[in-house]
């Protein structure tokens, strides 16, 4: 009866650190998973900044790139005014010398006749 007595005992004491094992064990697992819960939980929250920054740049990105064709639109029409500038500068030289080509003639016709004109008198 003492050998069942101590056998009973030990066998609730064996259950006892059994059972205080499987705590210490799920504590620790649960613990992990606590953790692992927490790291996703940081990750998922860094993701959706990720993108909202992502979104953010490219959305300034593309107003960079309109700013920049709308810039470039501007110099080419400067580019144009330019062309128009020298060409019509081209054109009234031109005229200015063919002016004053049809100019220097008449007055040497004027000049010429009127010569002849006093002689013939």
């Amino acid at each position: 009866a003492v050998v069942s007595t101590q056998s009973t005992g030990r066998k609730k004491e064996v259950q006892q650190l059994c059972t205080q094992l499987n705590v210490l064990l799920v504590d620790k697992m649960n613990s992990r998973v606590e953790g692992a819960y927490i790291n996703q939980k940081k990750l998922q929250a860094h993701t959706r900044q990720l993108q909202l920054n992502t979104a953010n740049l490219q959305r300034q990105s593309d107003q960079w790139l309109k700013l920049l064709d709308s810039f470039n639109q501007a110099l080419k029409e400067i580019g144009d005014v330019v062309n128009w500038s020298k060409s019509l500068e081209c054109e009234m030289t031109k005229i200015s010398h063919t002016l004053a080509y049809a100019y220097k003639g008449e007055v040497e016709r004027v000049q010429s006749s009127s010569s002849s004109g006093i002689l013939d008198q």
